[in-house]
């Protein structure tokens, strides 16, 4: 027979199960996050600003938002995105990257720099 006790019991273990596989879920999208603003930085730095919001859109959770700001030489990028396409309401992960530009390269027609 199953008593009061086991039905609470059974109820108590489905939501603690739910709450670690959610935080399971944000944890792993804040990793996504991080990854996706660290890669569009770095592209970006090497003069790839093209492929950079396309490699972080592949990487981050969908439903992310991409922001890449450049200021003089310094790249900024910051990926922001609900865990779990939204589960759990009023969690926002952010991810923020910065980068310092690569110099331009020099014109070796003339046999300069070697």
């Amino acid at each position: 027979m199953v008593t009061v006790e086991t039905a609470i019991c059974l109820g108590g273990v489905l939501v603690v199960l739910a709450l670690v596989l959610a935080g399971l879920s944000a944890l792993l999208g804040q990793l996504q996050c991080t990854d996706a603003a660290r890669e569009a930085a770095r592209l970006v730095a090497r003069g790839e600003t093209g492929q950079a919001k396309q490699v972080a859109a592949r990487i981050a959770p969908s439903g992310s938002t991409i922001t890449i700001t450049v200021t003089g030489d310094t790249v900024a990028v910051v990926v922001t995105g609900q865990p779990a396409g939204g589960v759990l309401p009023g969690l926002t992960m952010r991810a923020e990257a910065y980068a310092v530009r690569e110099p331009e390269p020099l014109d070796d027609a003339k046999g300069h720099g070697r």
